[in-house]
């Protein structure tokens, strides 16, 4: 990767830690529309700066901070200072949480939270960096694994806090069953009207809730789901004609724009990192 000029992306996962992907880049110009994961991010601003807008409130993330973004969460991300900003992250999914808890005694029913999005703790972000290295490199996975847990226990115990279990029904149930609507239609989704009437709320009505519920109106949602499925499908060896296609993408080049405004990179370079692990 060249951090001297131009940006660069790179993301891979290393066989000893299935479910975590890994990303190391260089960002300039790129700008990240509102998103979302469905998992954590831990991120590392390793040089320059990174603005974004998170929990309604513009953030700054200088050289030296750790990045959370907790699952779900609608998120942006552009340059903080001129040269943009060099960045490594993990992108654990659920369920390599899940094993964490359960392997540290911990409720595992839900998830950790992270109140706080960037994080000023030295020696945290330097043992994240030298992980994040050690798993580029040829070291055996009893350490790659092992470190993996000493630094995820870190996270936890200084940083994280294990909700209280959410009261049935806090959701609008309109929303619940608008988003599975949606998810059984991501090729040929329901109109707003249709939605709406689906759900017994007027369209306006509706719109309002959907997105107080979820932080983005329903077509964005949309969206992000026909990604995250676009990624799966990837990571799979899908090509990407194929997954545009299945997913009710206008084409090939409509895919290629929405991958890369919530990855930063095009879905064939990801379907080829995803397919060739680190060593």
């Amino acid at each position: 990767m060249n951090t001297d000029q131009g940006e660069s992306i790179r993301f891979w996962q290393t066989p000893p830690l299935e479910g975590v992907e890994l990303l190391t880049a260089r960002y300039i110009e790129h700008r990240f529309v509102p998103h979302v994961h469905d998992g954590f991010v831990i991120g590392m601003i390793i040089a320059g700066a990174q603005r974004y807008r998170y929990r309604g409130a513009e953030h700054l993330a200088a050289t030296g901070t750790l990045v959370m973004i907790n699952p779900d969460e609608v998120h942006n991300g552009y340059k903080g200072h001129d040269a943009g900003w060099r960045y490594r992250a993990f992108y654990p999914d659920n369920a390599q949480i899940h094993q964490l808890l359960e392997e540290l005694d911990l409720p595992a029913t839900h998830m950790p939270t992270f109140n706080d999005t960037l994080l000023y703790d030295p020696d945290l972000f330097h043992g994240l960096y030298q992980l994040h290295q050690l798993l580029e490199g040829p070291e055996t996975a009893l350490q790659q694994q092992t470190v993996w847990r000493q630094m995820m226990l870190a996270l936890l115990n200084r940083h994280a806090r294990l909700p209280v279990p959410t009261k049935p029904g806090v959701e609008h149930r309109a929303v619940s069953q608008a988003k599975e609507l949606l998810n059984a239609r991501l090729a040929e989704p329901p109109s707003l009207e249709e939605l709406a009437a689906a759900v017994n709320l007027s369209p306006f009505h509706f719109a309002r809730v959907f997105q107080r519920a979820t932080g983005m109106p329903p077509h964005t949602w949309l969206m992000q789901q026909r990604i995250a499925h676009a990624r799966a499908l990837l990571q799979q060896g899908c090509l990407p004609l194929q997954v545009a296609t299945q997913l009710g993408f206008a084409d090939q080049s409509h895919l290629s724009r929405q991958f890369k405004k919530v990855y930063g990179v095009g879905p064939g370079a990801y379907r080829l990192a995803s397919a060739t692990p680190a060593r």
